[in-house]
């Protein structure tokens, strides 16, 4: 992950978003994994950046990029 993607995790059972490279999330926290994974995917568009999803917080083998890169679907 880069400075500046977007990554979705998990933290005792709440989902949260964070800009890679800051500690404090974006925005408030979800119930659910699909509302959080939504927003990430959301925020990381509007930014032009990755969004990978975790199924928990800190450093794991776990990460993987959601989907194609924002800048790879644009025309």
């Amino acid at each position: 992950m880069a400075a500046g993607d977007i990554e979705t995790f998990s933290r005792n059972g709440i989902w949260f978003n964070r800009i890679q490279g800051e500690s404090h999330t974006l925005g408030s926290s979800f119930e659910s994994m699909d509302e959080a994974v939504k927003v990430g995917r959301g925020a990381a568009v509007a930014r032009q950046v990755q969004h990978f999803v975790r199924t928990e917080e800190g450093p794991s083998e776990d990460v993987a990029p959601n989907e194609a890169h924002p800048r790879d679907l644009m025309w």
